[in-house]
């Protein structure tokens, strides 16, 4: 049975939801599943935009044929190459012997990777600046590469004024029969899961989405369609704010977040007298997290919130805790930059890991060290309680 709903009078949502899939990519855990979205247009000519994930094909297949209502599919737009957005088009291309497969040239490149499918006489190459006129719509192509593949096409409908963004604008979740922003509260129940999607899959690209942004400027932009997550027909500064900060690495927040290893709990210990020593010290946000408890994607998703980040680490096997270890570079990688960073060391016979960390952290862009680091050598000493709130000021006098 097909479940659809209408984003305009005439553009439909024809995506759907999958809330059994409990890794995103195989990596990033989603427990409130996430959504596939695909658009059809319909006007003198129809189109297809984007396919989904084959865990919800059959849905989709329905979704489609209901909406064309007997109609020929004309156009099958395919802005990004991802399999959870392009599994489908074989099966499109078979259904509906008549359809033009539009696509970029390195997009047709990669169907041939995925498929072995005859597409002659069947693809509309187009590039940057291209239209597309289905009658009364009109779709203009903008490029967005590494946004975040190499192929990326983002597609601007000029009659409705929408922004076909593909993964840009968009989150992890399910949707729960509210497909708009404005039928959701985004700041309680979507934030968090929009802010991880962004930064552990885009996050590297900052310059790239930059230069999204200053193209999307240009255009008078009333509704924005992701592939995932909700739609935006409202409030678009809201989200247009939140990718400029993370597309810039600007913190979101104010705010402290203390990552800590702990092999038998004295270097929580250490994290834990830090935060009750921050609250002392008048410092309101400050959240504590187990590095080997918490997944990685959400430590990120805080590293890119938080102005400041501490972290402690243990030594094992003489060099960095393997949690840290993993953090620290995945940080890195990810680009994360204009962080203040404070570090504790715990070790019983060698204390060695504020050495360690501040050599990753130095290889990355902008980040201040604080002088003050802390050493703990097995556990805590009352001696030590003085030099921990002296750490906890100068964080606090680097937050105003």
């Amino acid at each position: 049975m097909y479940c659809t709903r209408k984003v305009t009078d005439t553009i439909w949502w024809v995506g759907g939801n999958d809330r059994r899939l409990a890794l995103f990519e195989n990596l990033f855990p989603i427990p409130r599943g996430v959504s596939y979205n695909s658009y059809v247009i319909m006007d003198e000519k129809t189109a297809l935009m984007d396919t989904v994930d084959p865990s919800i094909t059959a849905l989709f297949l329905e979704n489609v044929a209901h909406t064309l209502n007997g109609r020929n599919l004309d156009y099958l737009v395919i802005n990004h190459m991802e399999p959870d957005h392009c599994s489908n088009i074989e099966e499109i291309m078979h259904r509906y012997p008549e359809t033009t497969l539009v696509c970029n040239a390195k997009t047709l490149q990669m169907i041939g990777q995925f498929f072995e499918l005859d597409l002659t006489g069947r693809t509309q190459i187009i590039k940057e600046g291209d239209t597309l006129c289905l009658g009364s719509h009109t779709l203009h192509f903008v490029a967005a590469p590494m946004v975040h593949w190499p192929e990326v096409m983002m597609a601007y409908e000029d009659s409705e004024k929408i922004l076909f963004s593909v993964d840009g604008f968009g989150s992890f979740g399910a949707l729960n029969g509210n497909l708009f922003n404005d039928e959701v509260n985004f700041d309680r129940d979507w934030l968090d899961d929009a802010r991880r999607y962004y930064t552990n899959i885009v996050g590297k690209y900052g310059v790239q989405v930059q230069s999204v942004l200053k193209k999307a400027s240009g255009l008078d932009i009333q509704m924005i369609c992701p592939l995932h997550g909700p739609i935006w027909r409202s409030n678009l500064g809201y989200i247009l704010d939140k990718y400029t900060k993370w597309s810039t690495y600007t913190p979101e927040d104010k705010a402290v977040a203390i990552m800590y290893g702990s092999m038998y709990g004295n270097t929580e210990r250490a994290a834990d007298i830090l935060a009750s020593s921050l609250s002392v010290a008048g410092v309101k946000d400050v959240r504590v997290y187990d590095i080997s408890n918490t997944d990685v994607s959400e430590l990120i998703a805080e590293a890119f919130r938080c102005s400041h980040i501490v972290i402690a680490a243990p030594t094992y096997n003489g060099g960095l805790y393997p949690v840290v270890d993993t953090l620290l570079h995945d940080m890195k990688a990810l680009n994360l930059q204009n962080r203040t960073i404070a570090l504790i060391e715990n070790g019983t016979w060698a204390a060695t890991t504020n050495k360690q960390m501040r050599a990753i952290i130095e290889t990355m862009k902008n980040m201040t060290i604080l002088d003050t680091t802390l050493t703990v050598k097995s556990s805590v000493k009352e001696a030590q309680l003085e030099a921990i709130q002296k750490l906890a000021d100068e964080i606090a006098a680097a937050l105003v």
